[in-house]
């Protein structure tokens, strides 16, 4: 092996080594934060399913940035998400070094990942996240995380696919790799093969995890391919690298033959096809999601049950940081996260539910916003109260009163809705009942 070769062996196992540093530092992120045991990193923030729904509900420059540095990154080095910052995608790492397979199987590249993208993204534009929070990657893995069937059913799923067909998910099933690999198609850097040293071995088509690798014709599909950079550290003669495009390729790949131009052609007009018709459904969509509520507690900063149900992923983050444990998983009755105040109350010095949500379903309010957010209203029932005037002491916004000898009043300009008198009550007197609105107080 010459100097230069070594020098390119090194720079390869440094790159992957490199790649796998952050990957493990975001895993431990990510499994912190869903499991509420930390959130030092606002990693969801920037994971994409959230990012595009957090843009299109409620616009700020930050969340403009962050999409904008994702386009660039992916124009720049390819599907590096897939690979360093999906947790599902992590969780797919993992299971290849435990199943430890010797080599992937042969996968077809299917035109049906794109009608997928068109379908879900085509929902999402139209203001219901319902597809979405069904097969994004950051909404499985957070819903599996924090216990939910449908998630751990997923999983087992996914566990599955990757023991038969390795990647397959990310490569033809997940939305958002599509839409990255549409992106990635046109970066600057990609993994290219140097015909001349490769002697078509085989070996880095044995260990791809996307099978994006044509040894016969000695070419990569950037498209597909996660950048998880293992072949780059196998290939024995250094005749894989992860470099600029060269001109010569870039024509060839600008220039596809006339059939192949022909069949993405009518690909691309059947997805925006798709994309319009998903587009202009999400709104019957959207009014079955909401028909399955009935009367629903939400957490500060929800709005409406019908904005919420359609904002809402799923990802569970909220469920496992609230401190309170009040904030339940989706259920039969109701198909996002929820209020119960039957074991505990909403902390009136608290905001977290509103801190960690990154897709913009649940608002993000100061403190004192959300001490002013009225998110129920509580109710009396003189039948059952005996008039201890617990209620009086326990209520945070001094908004129950009580005479001598009288019921509890409650003052609907003060009350929040946070259930620490429901919590308090010794014989279940009094219920917090849902507003339609979710307002703000002026006292």
């Amino acid at each position: 092996m010459t100097i230069e070769e070594e020098n390119e062996m090194l720079k390869a196992k440094t790159l992957q080594k490199t790649r796998i540093t952050f990957a493990l530092l975001i895993a431990i992120s990510c499994i912190g934060g869903l499991l509420g045991l930390f959130y030092p990193l606002k990693i969801f923030n920037i994971n994409i399913a959230p990012l595009i729904q957090s843009t299109i509900t409620s616009f700020t420059i930050l969340s403009g940035i962050l999409i904008i540095l994702l386009i660039a990154i992916t124009l720049l080095f390819g599907r590096i998400y897939c690979s360093t910052i999906c947790p599902l995608g992590l969780l797919q790492e993992l299971y290849l070094l435990i199943f430890h397979r010797k080599k992937h199987p042969t996968q077809k590249n299917s035109p049906l990942k794109y009608f997928i993208a068109a379908l879900t993204l085509g929902t999402l534009l139209g203001g219901t996240a319902y597809l979405m929070r069904l097969i994004d990657p950051y909404s499985i893995f957070g819903s599996a995380v924090s216990g939910a069937t449908y998630g751990l059913t997923l999983i087992a799923v996914i566990a599955l696919l990757t023991w038969f067909k390795g990647r397959y998910f990310c490569t033809n099933i997940c939305p958002v790799g599509t839409i990255l690999g549409i992106i990635a198609k046109h970066s600057l850097y990609k993994i290219t093969i140097n015909k001349d040293a490769c002697v078509a071995c085989g070996l880095c088509v044995q260990k791809c995890p996307a099978d994006c690798i044509d040894y016969k014709n000695k070419s990569v599909d950037n498209e597909t391919c996660i950048k998880c950079f293992r072949c780059l550290s196998l290939c024995h003669n250094s005749g894989i690298s992860f470099e600029k495009e060269k001109e010569k390729e870039k024509k060839q790949r600008t220039n596809p033959p006339i059939n192949t131009g022909r069949r993405r052609f009518l690909l691309s007009a059947g997805a925006l096809a798709v994309l319009a018709i998903a587009y202009k459904s999400s709104v019957k969509l959207s009014e079955n999601v909401v028909k399955k509520l009935k009367s629903i507690l939400l957490p500060p900063g929800a709005g409406d049950s019908k904005t919420f149900a359609n904002k809402c992923l799923n990802c569970n983050l909220c469920v496992a940081n609230c401190p309170m444990k009040i904030i339940q998983k989706a259920d039969e009755e109701f198909p996002v996260v929820h209020l119960k105040y039957q074991k505990s109350f909403c902390d009136y010095n608290c905001h977290k539910c509103s801190e960690v949500c990154p897709s913009g379903a649940i608002k993000k309010l100061t403190l004192k916003e959300k001490q002013h957010t009225q998110i129920g209203l509580a109710s009396v029932n003189i039948d059952s109260c005996i008039q201890c005037g617990l209620c009086v002491m326990e209520c945070p916004r001094s908004a129950i009163t009580k005479e001598q000898g009288d019921f509890p009043q409650i003052g609907t300009e003060k009350c929040i809705g946070c259930g620490a008198c429901q919590a308090v009550c010794p014989v279940s007197a009094i219920k917090v009942n849902t507003t339609e609105f979710q307002k703000t107080l002026k006292q």
